[in-house]
């Protein structure tokens, strides 16, 4: 059977508008595609941090300018953008495939992604969504729902906050399975999933809440048994000291040597150090397995250890 690769592409890689995202889209199917003709099986997950808060946002403001317009809570919106992103990715995925006269499908697949609901994410908020509004507002809106957590952000206002919990599951994990098993490329738990907890009749309710991106492809790697993980950013390589005139790039990091790296900070909470945590994560998982942190574009050398940080087990 062909070694499996689990990508994971940034949400802000994608670009701001649908135009922008279909173009970035197309400049990096070569890529993707370039790991099949290696003789690689892939699947691919995506972040959506733009693309929610813009589908967010469109609805809180319509909301506010006409009352036929709901308010659309996150699991919905987290769900738009999986359905929007996948549209692009596989119809670029798929000329791609069509050029090089490969006979793979490709399908995008709505995923929800289980947490726990007594994770200690959920008694401290921390991920903003949503427009910035007045001390006044936010405190009003507090008031009127007492579940919800508004904090002052970056000095500009007021904004939502939501939990972030680790993932425990993937609902769609057989039908995932099902498609790999069939020739086709797996579009899958975008923007880190839509988040659900599990009721007490063994039915699933979405949740405000954010998955982490690279957290929920570390999971969808050990659901699929992937023997790569693949987390693609802006970056050529992972560094140490960065920005510092001691920076140094590093070609590959034991599991041991890149949890010595997060402890002394060298990697920034909102940015690197989750997708080494992730790597990590899914390196420790099974001996052989490796994660790879590297750019897009070099995706096909990084598989030859030619590029890239690559993080395993030693």
């Amino acid at each position: 059977m062909a070694a499996r690769i689990v990508i994971a592409l940034g949400g802000n890689a994608l670009g701001n508008t649908p135009k922008e995202q279909k173009m970035r889209i197309e400049a990096a199917a070569p890529s993707l595609v370039g790991l099949i003709s290696q003789g690689y099986e892939i699947i691919v997950s995506h972040g959506n941090g733009p693309q929610v808060g813009m589908i967010n946002l469109a609805f809180a403001e319509g909301s506010r300018a006409n009352n036929k317009i709901p308010l659309m809570d996150l699991p919905e919106c987290t769900a738009m953008s999986q359905g929007y992103i996948g549209y692009h990715l596989q119809n670029g995925i798929k000329r791609e495939l069509r050029r090089e006269g490969m006979p793979w499908h490709v399908a995008s697949m709505v995923t929800q992604v289980i947490v726990d609901g007594n994770d200690p994410a959920f008694r401290n908020p921390t991920k903003p969504i949503g427009p910035y509004y007045t001390e006044a507002e936010a405190k009003g809106f507090m008031e009127k729902n007492p579940h919800t957590v508004y904090r002052e952000d970056a000095g500009r206002g007021w904004r939502r906050m939501v939990p972030s919990p680790s993932p425990c599951g993937i609902v769609e994990r057989a039908s995932i399975l099902n498609l790999l098993d069939n020739e086709f490329i797996v579009i899958a738990c975008g923007g880190g999933g839509i988040p659900v907890i599990r009721r007490g009749d063994g039915d699933y309710e979405g949740v405000d809440a954010v998955v982490d991106k690279d957290f929920a492809s570390a999971a969808l790697a050990e659901v699929c048994e992937a023997d790569y993980l693949f987390i693609l950013t802006a970056v050529p390589k992972v560094a140490i000291n960065w920005g510092e005139p001691t920076q140094m790039f590093i070609d590959k990091m034991s599991v041991e040597e890149a949890e010595r790296y997060c402890a002394e900070g060298h990697f920034a909470p909102g940015s690197m150090l989750p997708k080494v945590q992730a790597a990590i994560k899914f390196a420790r998982s099974r001996v052989g397995r490796r994660a790879i942190i590297a750019s897009l574009e070099e995706a096909p050398l990084a598989i030859r250890g030619l590029a890239g940080t690559e993080i395993s087990m030693h």
